[in-house]
């Protein structure tokens, strides 16, 4: 049986009307920090907004995401090159490993 893996996706609030587009196509062909999965399926078990600064949503979100099975955290490219870009990544990188135990992508 192929190996699974269950992640959930965190997008900038700025972007809370973006459908997914590029995140689930870059999924799809297992391309960027997708690539990982690459002889894997994936299944998103949840993707939803950070709420906005600073981010309130982050530990609701994950640990509802943790709850359905994921064991990987992706933060959206818009949180990474949004312009400006997200201040508080690090601070949500370092939040979701240490009280979830989950690899943040």
């Amino acid at each position: 049986m192929e190996e699974k893996a269950k992640i959930g996706i965190i997008i900038c609030d700025r972007y809370r009307r973006c459908a997914g587009g590029k995140c689930f196509r870059s999924l799809r062909n297992r391309e960027g920090a997708f690539s990982r999965y690459k002889n894997m399926e994936v299944e998103v078990v949840g993707y939803t907004t950070c709420e906005g600064c600073p981010g309130g949503n982050v530990e609701y979100a994950v640990e509802e995401m943790k709850g359905n099975g994921a064991e990987a955290i992706h933060l959206a490219t818009g949180l990474v090159v949004g312009y400006p870009p997200c201040p508080h990544i690090t601070y949500f990188r370092d939040f979701i490993k240490t009280k979830y135990g989950l690899e943040v992508v």
